[in-house]
């Protein structure tokens, strides 16, 4: 159950829509190449730091079934649960009446001036907190005794970044046909970006109640 978790987290990390509008503007732009890479470098330290502090807290020994640490864990997986349904609530009533469309961020107007220091400080700032907190939660579970179990972890890393990663690379290797395709991909994301949230928000949220509960019930 650990790595099913660690996997849909890492995914659902992958996926965000808002983060990864942020990066296909950054990407596309003058230098965008170095800029992306050093986002997608502080966006994968970030992830690191998380888990090292996350396995250094339990010293590398998970809580035991039914003791209070392990079931604070899982009170604070149905608490972030709770949050990203009703991330998803709030977006379903939004789409019921006409908003006025939102200001891009001011960092933006920018960014082609942009550093390659500026993105890697950004990556952080934008990641999704609630399921980076979820994956925080499952790593405490993680207990690292084999090759495997690291593998783990590095995989749910990599996987959360998958898709800056790709973007990174194919922009690296073939520049000029990654801008139209970087240009189609933002405006795809930027038109399905409320169902995504929707989807997304429920299906993990839902997920990490239910499991924790049954957990609960069952400890």
């Amino acid at each position: 159950m650990l790595v099913l978790d660690l996997m849909l987290v890492g995914l659902a990390v992958a996926v965000d829509p808002l983060p990864l509008t942020a990066f296909l503007v950054v990407l596309p732009s003058k230098r965008g190449a170095r800029k992306g890479a050093a986002f997608v470098f502080g966006w994968l330290v970030s992830l690191a730091i998380v888990v090292a502090v996350t396995v250094t807290a339990t010293g590398n020994d998970p809580p035991k079934p039914t003791t209070a640490p392990s079931l604070a864990a899982l009170a604070i997986k149905i608490v972030l649960g709770v949050v990203l349904v009703r991330i998803a609530v709030r977006h379903i009533r939004a789409r019921r009446r006409p908003m006025p469309p939102k200001k891009p961020p001011k960092w933006q107007a920018h960014v082609d001036s942009m550093s390659p220091w500026f993105a890697m400080a950004l990556a952080p700032t934008l990641q999704p907190w609630v399921l980076i907190g979820l994956g925080a939660a499952t790593v405490v579970e993680a207990k690292l005794t084999s090759w495997q179990s690291f593998l783990a972890l590095g995989f749910y890393c990599v996987l959360a970044s998958s898709s800056y990663l790709a973007m990174e690379i194919y922009a690296v290797v073939r520049p000029a046909q990654s801008q139209e395709l970087l240009v189609k991909c933002k405006t795809w994301v930027d038109s399905h970006i409320d169902q995504a949230i929707i989807i997304g928000s429920l299906f993990i949220g839902l997920w990490f109640i239910a499991d924790s509960i049954y957990l609960i019930i069952n400890s």
